[in-house]
């Protein structure tokens, strides 16, 4: 049988991999699975020494894992460093970022589809094929926000 302190240790290596992929820094996905599994404040201090990293690059991952709204910073009585805890909700930031992100692609798409010549026929409905694709996952992305904000959850 698997301590848990491996599986936890595989956990947040695997967030941090996970994160990478999505072209974040891999830090920040290791500070997010650290918070996600175990559930509670976190120094900054500790964030550093915990994940053996160094103390610039906790604070520039805390600083993007909190402008997407996934992590908040708390003050703690009688503490006099940063805490940081997962946000509630704490995924619906990321999906709030790549709506965004979908919804601007989408924009730029149909910026050009308007610039189009009414006789260009053959563009116009390819580029409204690319159009009407991000429109669909623009609805995907809506739809699971408004099922992640609904959930309930520990």
């Amino acid at each position: 049988m698997t301590a848990i302190s491996d599986i936890r240790a595989d956990f947040i290596e695997k967030v941090g991999q996970i994160t990478q992929r999505e072209n974040m820094p891999r830090i920040a996905g290791r500070v997010l699975g650290l918070l996600i599994f175990d559930g509670k404040p976190v120094a900054f201090g500790d964030l550093a020494q915990e994940l053996q990293v160094s103390r610039g690059s906790i604070s520039s991952s805390v600083r993007m894992l909190e402008d997407r709204g996934v992590i908040r910073r708390i003050g703690l009585p009688g503490e006099r460093q940063d805490f940081f805890e997962l946000a509630a909700p704490p995924f619906a930031g990321f999906l709030e970022g790549a709506l965004r992100r979908i919804r601007q692609t989408r924009r730029e798409i149909n910026e050009t589809l308007d610039a189009l010549p009414d006789d260009a026929r053959g563009p116009q409905c390819r580029i409204k094929a690319y159009s009407d694709f991000y429109a669909t996952i623009g609805m995907a992305l809506g739809h699971a926000l408004e099922q992640d904000l609904a959930a309930d959850r520990v």
